[in-house]
């Protein structure tokens, strides 16, 4: 039986999950990586290009702050979970709860306060397919043996 404490185990933990889930987190991290990337570079922080938001309204450029701030918040999630894929991965089923969390809160907010473009932006699609996945790979990523419990575990439970 999968246990809750499979998301927060302690140090020392081997990764026990499907290598399957391993790879979607690693997949998962380059785009998130590479999308933080160009709210940070791009001049306008892909909110005219990419997601077809008009900039040269007045407080436009409040509004490529906000996303080259965002950006920055997406690279420090990035960074998070490829230091757990390099040297911690007993806690990537964390990090894909971090990361479903985020998804899922994202799309809760764009519910409920929508953005306004000339189209579809691309994160609305991922919006809707990307948490199915990852609540998948974070099932997947739990591992499927229990430890073997010694006499010391069972007198200190």
């Amino acid at each position: 039986m999968r246990e809750i404490n499979a998301l927060f185990p302690s140090p020392g933990n081997q990764y026990g999950g499907s290598p399957a889930s391993l790879w979607f987190l690693v997949a998962l991290t380059v785009m998130t990586t590479a999308r933080s990337l160009v709210h940070i570079v791009l001049p306008d922080g892909g909110a005219g290009v990419i997601a077809g938001l008009d900039t040269s309204v007045d407080g436009g450029a409040n509004l490529i702050a906000l996303f080259a701030q965002w950006g920055l918040v997406q690279l420090l999630l990035s960074l998070v979970a490829w230091v757990v894929l390099w040297r911690y991965r007993h806690l990537v089923p964390f990090v894909l709860l971090l990361l479903l969390c985020e998804w899922l809160g994202r799309l809760g907010i764009g519910l409920f306060k929508p953005v306004i473009a000339a189209g579809t932006p691309p994160g609305v699609v991922g919006n809707l397919f990307i948490p199915p996945l990852v609540a998948v790979a974070l099932w997947f990523s739990l591992p499927r043996k229990q430890a073997r419990r010694t006499k010391q575990d069972f007198a200190n439970p």
